[in-house]
């Protein structure tokens, strides 16, 4: 933990040329790029600024769009001291090293913004450890994560911490900040407009991914402006951001099902290959796909879910990258087809039925009677086979004895449930009028 209190040290020589990201960092959070929902005079941290009144924060964002340096300039515009720690490198002992230099701080007149970075990593017993010294003032706290603090943050800090979105930067963010790049260096970038178009894409949302590739590009010596394939031929191609254990793959699996859900095959499209791009195993793809079947389309299209299964069957003959292509062909045909989730609705209700009324058997009628005892008991007795029914139907109730019959199965008036609506209805009709005869 050498670097801990860096910034109770002399600075240091620097031992070679600073990074461009760094040359480029805000002096002022008025020259922060981007992220005005959380810093405009309207939003969380300027009403907080205005008012003078800044609490604990959790900056919850993907890498690159400044939560350490948003960071650095609340401390400097709050007369703060600025402490930065990282919870992958700090444990207990160190802690208590920071919080006994806040005491003397605060004790002195100065109070501490400490800036913990992936605060996530710390357990829930260790971020406990935070909360008497952010209830008495010694420290004012301020977290970074790229994890949903919802499930990784435990409920006593976030009671006494405000969570702030930051997002990616936009292709305007990225193109100021590329800008103002040029200007550090002296000279412009030497590509032409759609390499350059495509160097912002690279980027990701990333400024300080954006910031280390213009380093690299500021390097290169030619006569004329590159184009699209020299830069990609260049530069090594960048991983897109995307966590199959995290939250970005609920996220994108989510944003997957409800454009389906949305009938929009685009959209679909999209972010299946966003997620296979990303190292998603087709075959987790290929079992939500089938599940989307079921739950979105139902007996809408009963076609549907064979159209998916045999997806699966041909990804697993074929596998990647040939395979991927049923899939994509799997969810165009899901976004397309007819929507229904009267099924999924009816299932979900027969169990909750199912839960109140477990122990209730099966009506006398419809049990069988395989042995004298139980003929003599009354099983199957009064049983009506519907085969032999005017209109092979008897009507009968099979329900438990004493539970008021359940309706769960609604179908929508769209594709082949059109059908099934129709059928219900004439079943309906039926026992109604069995009924009636029977009263």
């Amino acid at each position: 933990m050498a670097d801990l209190f860096d910034s109770d040290l002399p600075p240091k020589k620097p031992a070679g040329p600073r990074p461009l990201a760094d040359r480029l960092r805000p002096r002022a959070l008025s020259q922060v790029i981007g992220q005005q929902q959380v810093l405009g005079p309207d939003a969380p941290l300027g009403a907080m600024l205005a008012s003078g009144s800044l609490s604990s924060l959790v900056f919850w964002g993907p890498p690159g769009v400044g939560k350490t340096t948003i960071a650095r300039l609340l401390a400097n515009e709050s007369d703060l001291h600025f402490v930065q720690i990282s919870a992958i490198f700090t444990g207990v002992p160190d802690l208590r090293k920071v919080f006994e230099a806040a005491k003397i701080r605060r004790a002195n007149g100065q109070g501490t913004l400490l800036f913990v970075d992936e605060i996530h990593r710390f357990n829930k017993a260790q971020q406990d450890g935070f909360l008497p010294y952010m209830e008495d003032g010694t420290i004012l706290l301020v977290g970074a994560t790229t994890e949903n603090p919802s499930f990784e943050l435990n409920a006593a800090l976030l009671s006494r911490s405000q969570v702030l979105i930051l997002t990616r930067l936009n292709e305007d963010d990225l193109e100021l900040l590329a800008q103002r790049a040029e200007a550090e260096l002296g000279r412009a970038l030497p590509l032409d407009t759609p390499a350059r178009a495509a160097l912002i894409n690279m980027a990701d949302g990333d400024g300080r991914s954006l910031l280390n590739l213009i380093e690299q590009i500021a390097g290169w010596k030619t006569d004329k402006p590159l184009g699209v394939d020299t830069l990609t031929s260049r530069l090594m191609k960048r991983a897109a951001k995307y966590d199959k254990s995290g939250d970005e793959h609920y996220n994108l699996i989510s944003a997957l099902h409800k454009s389906v859900r949305g009938s929009d095959p685009d959209a679909a499209l999209y972010w299946l290959a966003r997620m296979l791009t990303g190292g998603e195993d087709p075959r987790y793809l290929a079992r939500r796909i089938v599940r989307m079947a079921v739950e979105d389309i139902g007996l809408a299209d009963p076609q549907a879910q064979h159209v998916c299964l045999q997806a699966w069957e041909t990804y697993e003959r074929l596998g990647s990258p040939e395979g991927e292509l049923a899939l994509g062909q799997a969810v165009t045909y899901l976004a397309l087809a007819p929507k229904s989730n009267a099924g999924y609705v009816a299932f979900k209700a027969a169990m909750v039925a199912a839960k109140k009324t477990g122990s209730e058997p099966p009506p006398a009628h419809i049990l069988n009677a395989p042995t004298t005892l139980m003929k003599e008991q009354g099983f199957g007795a009064g049983y009506a086979y519907d085969h032999d029914a005017e209109d092979g139907f008897s009507g009968q109730d099979y329900f438990p004895e004493g539970m008021k019959r359940g309706i769960y199965y609604l179908p929508v008036d769209r594709g082949f449930e059109r059908d099934l609506k129709k059928r219900l209805d004439f079943f309906a009709g039926l026992r109604a009028k069995r009924k009636a005869r029977q009263n």
